[in-house]
């Protein structure tokens, strides 16, 4: 399934009242690290049926990422059911992204 792109406008429907897990990668383009980690988020998206892989461009919708508490690069924000249910930041091996969805 491909990357889901969120703005404000489709956050709440993408992400708040989805079915399935939603992994939220919050990303900048001038950013190495999460240019770095772009091609381990499509790779997951492209392997993980029972969730949702979603990025936020925190330049374009900084309002989002203030209210999750995004102060650095790439954060990574596991929602269930509306909730926080994991969060981390910084790179990390795709692993470590699987495991925040219990894979």
């Amino acid at each position: 399934m491909a990357v889901v792109k969120l703005t404000a406008e489709n956050f709440e429907k993408e992400v708040l009242q989805s079915e399935k897990p939603v992994l939220v990668d919050f990303y900048a383009d001038w950013c190495g690290p999460c240019q770095m980690m772009g091609p381990v988020v499509e790779e997951i998206s492209n392997e993980v049926n029972d969730a949702k892989v979603c990025k936020i461009n925190i330049d374009e919708q900084m309002s989002i990422a203030q209210k999750y508490g995004v102060m650095s690069i790439p954060t990574f924000i596991v929602f269930k059911n509306g909730d926080v249910a994991d969060k981390k930041m910084g790179a990390m091996p795709k692993s470590a992204v699987l495991s925040m969805l219990g894979q």
